[in-house]
């Protein structure tokens, strides 16, 4: 069976009472985590998503002082941060609080990850994140932009005089 198109759904939603819509949005969150996070932020932090930033970073930051220094399972415990930081990401929708926590990731990674290792998956997650960044900065507003280009800059400068592996053409600035 597949899934009916978006425009079909919103359609037979308009039939529908406030009674049933209630219905249908508690059992769609029950079935899956994703949803009840979504509808969660929806709810209760949507009009305040760089608060919602605020909280899950300081969620997220023991994760980051926990895990093991061995590149093989930081490499592990940074990714799975990095599903979680995605996928709440996903749920604001703002390029803002992409670009904050993104930073934030990185910042921390700079701190607890195994920088004497060259192992290329680690590696790569710094690297990719960066770029995650600078892609989003132009959708920002000009204050914006300028303010989170420096904290880049910064990331990047720290993270050439702490690492052997992060040179002058990782990353397009």
């Amino acid at each position: 069976m597949k899934a009916e198109k978006l425009t079909d759904i919103k359609k037979e939603l308009t039939h529908k009472t406030g009674k049933e819509l209630i219905e249908l949005t508690l059992r769609l969150a029950k079935y899956k985590k994703d949803n009840k996070e979504l509808l969660s932020y929806l709810l209760y932090y949507a009009d305040d998503p760089m608060q919602y930033a605020e909280e899950l970073k300081a969620e997220l930051e023991p994760e980051f002082q926990s895990f093991q220094k061995h590149h093989f399972y930081s490499t592990k415990a940074l990714r799975k941060i990095l599903r979680t930081l995605t996928r709440h990401i996903r749920y604001t929708g703002s390029k803002q609080v992409e670009a904050e926590l993104l930073i934030w990731y990185c910042r921390n990674f700079l701190v607890h990850a195994d920088l004497k290792t060259s192992h290329k998956p680690l590696r790569m997650l710094l690297i990719k994140q960066l770029e995650k960044v600078l892609k989003a900065l132009p959708k920002l507003h000009e204050d914006l932009q300028f303010d989170y280009r420096q904290e880049v800059e910064q990331l990047v400068e720290e993270a050439r005089s702490r690492t052997r592996w992060f040179g002058k053409n990782e990353l397009d600035m």
